[in-house]
């Protein structure tokens, strides 16, 4: 089993792309999906917490300045950029309620491992998703009341109430389970990645099945919309991180946690409140975020161990 959720895992954009495509083929198998999907969301962020630690946060009393900056460029930069880009490209309200939606939901689940491949300040990039992950109750509903609140109708207190019930609970479950049952947990752990690509990519399939009779015609616009939140995320990241005197290392850690989305989450969200319409640009900001990702992070990467084979080689 666990070599076939490795191959889940690895290939998740090839599955993405070849599920979505069946489910936009023949929708009718998987429209019992949707009803499932905030249990689907429950379980991402149980396995989330399951590979967390409370040692996790503790970095911001070692790195106050880099973390706090990391979370307010976080909560700044991805939810006005898709407002703006919402309105540049005329998107109509429930798509453009859709990419807000997506700004204003915390860092995406891979932003740790991508920073990881980088070469980056991966315990940076940990503290920075835990504490985004925690604030996103109170601050998603806020965020995106602010920007889409003219757009959409916009229950606050309901959206509130459902991303502690999807997010803060289970992973603080994850947590004290983790704790309290370590040993075990080490053991599953190997597991866990797979599982939470399983789960994200049935929320994908479930916001393609009812949006499919509608799909084709915004297609084209949405993902114009989401390569240009995505890239411009990443960049703004890297600079603000920069700005506030951030060394490389710790840069590419932010660069992650602002340009990639809890996109699962957004289109839970957007399936519960919004027009389904408005899962759109998460499904396939699901999909871009993780192929721009991981070839930034490839890049880094290389280019860091070429930089150290070159001190090695000019030290002897």
């Amino acid at each position: 089993m666990l070599a076939m959720l490795n191959v889940l895992t690895r290939f998740f954009p090839v599955w993405i792309v070849l599920f979505v495509l069946v489910s936009y083929i023949n929708p009718e198998p998987f429209k019992v999906l949707p009803k499932y999907v905030p249990y689907f969301l429950g379980s991402v962020m149980l396995f989330m917490g399951l590979t967390m630690q409370l040692d996790d946060f503790k970095l911001v009393f070692k790195q106050p300045k880099n973390v706090i900056s990391g979370i307010v460029l976080r909560y700044l930069i991805m939810p006005f950029v898709g407002f703006a880009v919402a309105k540049a490209l005329g998107l109509p309200p429930a798509l453009a309620a859709g990419l807000i939606l997506v700004g204003c939901c915390p860092s995406g689940v891979a932003s740790n491992v991508m920073t990881f491949l980088s070469r980056g300040d991966t315990a940076l990039s940990i503290t920075v998703s835990s504490f985004n992950t925690v604030l996103a109750p109170f601050i998603t509903p806020l965020m995106f009341l602010l920007l889409a609140g003219a757009m959409v109708p916009v229950n606050v207190e309901a959206m509130l109430v459902d991303i502690a019930k999807m997010v803060l609970l289970p992973v603080g479950l994850g947590i004290a389970i983790n704790m309290f049952a370590t040993e075990y947990i080490n053991k599953i752990k190997p597991y866990l990645p797979g599982f939470s690509t399983l789960m994200l990519l049935l929320i994908i399939i479930a916001g393609t099945a009812v949006n499919a009779s509608r799909l084709a015609s915004v297609a084209g616009i949405a993902f114009l919309a989401v390569a240009l939140h995505n890239g411009f995320g990443l960049l703004l990241g890297y600079l603000g991180a920069r700005m506030v005197g951030m060394k490389l290392h710790q840069a590419k850690g932010i660069t992650f946690e602002i340009g990639m989305e809890n996109s699962a989450l957004a289109m839970t969200l957007a399936l519960a409140y919004l027009d389904p319409i408005a899962a759109i640009p998460g499904a396939i900001f699901s999909v871009w975020h993780n192929l721009t990702g991981s070839t930034l992070a490839t890049y880094w990467g290389r280019k860091a161990d070429q930089q150290e084979g070159n001190q090695v080689g000019t030290s002897v």
